[in-house]
């Protein structure tokens, strides 16, 4: 058989795709995917803020039961997960030291905190530091008052924006474009049915509510629950996070205390701990 030199250079040639940079290539996507995977999971059980089967997870970010397996096992292996005695998979140690390190870091945080105690004290309310999650207000910190009030969401509780008087405050700085955009998408209705969820009413209330530096909210979220919520601002005007008064909704208009002149109080001293008040009233 006759065997062509020069066909036989040109089809190795062909053939010639760089199989190391190639390798590297997979590795880098199945590196991806397999972080991807991991953060699914964990904003998962974030989500539902409970613990879950292998299989739930699987279902529901669309896995392979057989990858979850081997992912779990790694992340509960580096204590990122936690597997109790009855299989169910839940949130690690390992995450809270990350988030103790992460908290310590941060000024606002730290500041807020400090302030949030203080309120509790003088109004013997219980008292949330709150920021924003994409389309979601989430407790970032708590004091309880001292009257024991009994309130449902605690740190690390992720309410739709439109449900608070915090999430309309966290996003009132952002352009009117924005704000419908962002109500378009995450407005849903309220357990007590009273949430706004008018997307043209959320989005000039929100902007009103952050111009006043107060946003008020009875009974939307929780029957006989009211919010009373103060903005901290930076020094561009945009609502970083909030500080929030919560109490039975009879106690909205109490002037002994004043609860509304207390946390626009706490709010402001925040903003000037902060060094974010110069040039603004």
């Amino acid at each position: 058989m006759n065997i062509n030199p020069a066909s036989s250079r040109r089809k190795m040639t062909d053939l010639n795709v760089k199989p190391a940079d190639t390798t590297i290539a997979e590795v880098r996507r199945s590196r991806t995917s397999g972080i991807d995977r991991a953060l699914q999971i964990l904003d998962f059980l974030q989500k539902v803020e409970r613990p879950a089967t292998a299989y739930e997870i699987a279902r529901h970010i669309g896995a392979p039961l057989s990858t979850i397996y081997v992912i779990v096992d790694d992340l509960v292996e580096k204590d990122l997960l936690g597997r109790q005695e009855n299989g169910l998979i839940w949130l690690g140690p390992r995450l809270y030291h990350y988030g103790l390190t992460y908290a310590r870091s941060l000024d606002l945080l730290t500041i807020a905190t400090e302030e949030m105690h203080e309120l509790a004290a003088a109004s013997g309310e219980t008292i949330q530091i709150c920021g924003r999650d994409a389309d979601h207000m989430v407790v970032l910190a708590m004091a309880e008052g001292s009257d024991h009030f009994q309130v449902t969401s605690r740190v690390g509780t992720r309410s739709p924006l439109n449900w608070t008087a915090s999430g309309r405050l966290l996003v009132g700085h952002l352009p009117e474009a924005e704000r419908r955009v962002l109500f378009e998408r995450c407005a849903t209705a309220s357990p007590t049915g009273r949430a706004e969820i008018d997307v043209n009413v959320l989005a000039a209330s929100s902007v009103a509510a952050l111009e006043q530096g107060l946003s008020i909210q009875a009974g939307e979220s929780d029957f006989s629950v009211a919010c009373i919520a103060a903005p901290i601002r930076d020094t561009q005007g945009a609502c970083r996070a909030t500080i929030s008064i919560v109490v039975p909704d009879i106690k909205v208009k109490q002037k002994d205390p004043d609860l509304i002149a207390l946390v626009k109080a706490s709010a402001r001293r925040i903003e000037s701990r902060l060094g974010w008040r110069p040039g603004r009233a």
